[in-house]
């Protein structure tokens, strides 16, 4: 039986061990599941969602950190490590403490009477899940990969589940509507159990779900919401619920136009685990006083100001567009982009058209991106013009074969005045991310 020596050898390993990088079904991780005998003691929240599911994990996790609870949280995808998809107290895991549980996971798969293949994300969930339960934690989050009902972390009974946001995004795996997409994502809530939405429209096909099981609808509008004064400085607002009202909060340290829904879900599932999950006034302040999130409108203290953001559907990059238009004026925008074929590329830069002077597009390091002179082409069918000047260092398009090159070739061009914007894939933002990190060592 194959046993790998360091977390890079599994992860290498996990990338080739499956025909196809996504599989949507749970027949073959229950059976793991079930030899590991895999249960918390504590309780666990389930975050699914288009877009807004890391912030609403890190937000969640914060708080409840502030309130002395031991937190696991897990998140996918990652930025500049693996270990990011696992934290204990706030912390990274170790390489030393996931091995353990990447070997029981295999053991497990080829003790089966018929072994059975696991997607790198089934594999690394279900390890990263077997580490959480046996460390005795207070509470464990769960970040969602793709969909709900047929996700991996959809193996485990969530005590409260939350839908972010619903839209458009995979739909070769989940439908091509949100009536579609949203009923795939219900697939997270339980019978009797608070099941949170913050998506202010929520399609049909969610609520019904939500009463077919009889779960405890929490709808946004309905059973919370929030409101925000915009003349008071600092800025403030207040959280209300079922039972709760949060009066004169700070806004969260996550910027961006769309935290406040976020927060709002965030507070709504703590509202409804009150009685297993105290957090008082004092945790809450602390917790959305010092949340953190690389990658997610992350607006670097530089000049030219920098934003890094993992925008990579339209949805999220309609957010970003928003965010952008509140940052004030600056003479010139370039923007660093490179995304996965199956995008709505299109979409994507008709929002930021109007935001973007200068476009420096990146391959990735992924057989599944969208090539650069692709994605010149989209730029100029939709008039953004080419000129003769391609090789001129003011071209409005630009190609590089990276995310690194491309963003030090926008720093060598913008002056301290204006803005760059790194978006699309986690490839791009990370790429970006461990480059600044080795130009300040």
């Amino acid at each position: 039986m194959t046993v790998f020596i360091t977390l890079q050898d599994w992860l290498a390993h996990l990338d080739n061990a499956y025909p196809v990088g996504i599989d949507i079904e749970l027949s073959r991780i229950m059976k793991v599941k079930e030899i590991l005998g895999l249960q918390f003691a504590c309780p666990v929240i389930t975050v699914g969602g288009t877009n807004g599911k890391g912030s609403t994990c890190a937000i969640l996790e914060e708080i409840l950190l502030r309130a002395g609870y031991h937190v696991g949280c897990h998140t996918s995808p990652h930025l500049l490590e693996f270990n990011e998809r696992a934290r204990v107290d706030g912390c990274n895991v170790t390489d030393d403490e996931l091995l353990l549980h990447f070997e029981a996971i295999y053991v497990a798969q080829f003790s089966l009477p018929e072994p059975v293949a696991l997607t790198y994300f089934e594999f690394t969930a279900l390890a990263i899940m077997r580490l959480f339960a046996a460390r005795q934690l207070d509470v464990v989050i769960l970040e969602v990969g793709l969909g709900g009902r047929f996700d991996a972390i959809n193996i485990i009974d969530a005590d409260c589940a939350v839908i972010t946001s619903i839209d458009l995004d995979h739909q070769h795996y989940l439908g091509n509507t949100r009536e579609q997409i949203g009923f795939e994502k219900a697939g997270i809530f339980r019978s009797g159990r608070p099941a949170i939405i913050g998506d202010p429209l929520p399609p049909a096909s969610v609520i019904k779900y939500a009463e077919e099981i009889s779960a405890d609808l929490w709808l946004f509008n309905r059973d919370f919401y929030y409101e925000s004064y915009t003349n008071s400085l600092p800025q403030q607002w207040s959280y209300c619920g079922r039972t709760s009202k949060r009066a004169a909060l700070a806004y969260p340290a996550l910027r961006g136009a769309n935290q406040l829904l976020n927060t709002a879900a965030a507070l709504a599932a703590l509202e409804a685990l009150r009685e297993r999950l105290p957090v008082s006034a004092l945790d809450l302040r602390l917790g959305l006083a010092n949340v953190k999130l690389p990658g997610r409108f992350q607006v670097l203290p530089s000049k030219p100001a920098i934003v890094l953001d993992v925008a990579h559907n339209f949805h999220a990059t309609a957010v970003l567009a928003q965010n952008l238009g509140n940052m004030g004026y600056f003479p010139r925008t370039y923007a660093v982009f490179g995304a996965m074929a199956d995008k709505d590329i299109v979409g994507m830069l008709t929002l930021l058209k109007r935001e973007v002077n200068y476009w420096y597009i990146t391959e990735l390091p992924t057989s599944r991106s969208a090539s650069a002179i692709e994605i010149e082409q989209k730029l100029i069918a939709l008039g953004v013009s080419h000129s003769n000047l391609a090789t001129s260092l003011n071209a409005p398009i630009r190609r590089f074969i990276n995310s690194q090159i491309a963003y030090q070739a926008a720093l060598d061009q913008a002056s301290e005045n204006d803005r760059i914007i790194v978006f699309g894939s986690f490839y791009t933002v990370a790429g970006v991310m461990t480059y600044r990190k080795m130009l300040h060592h």
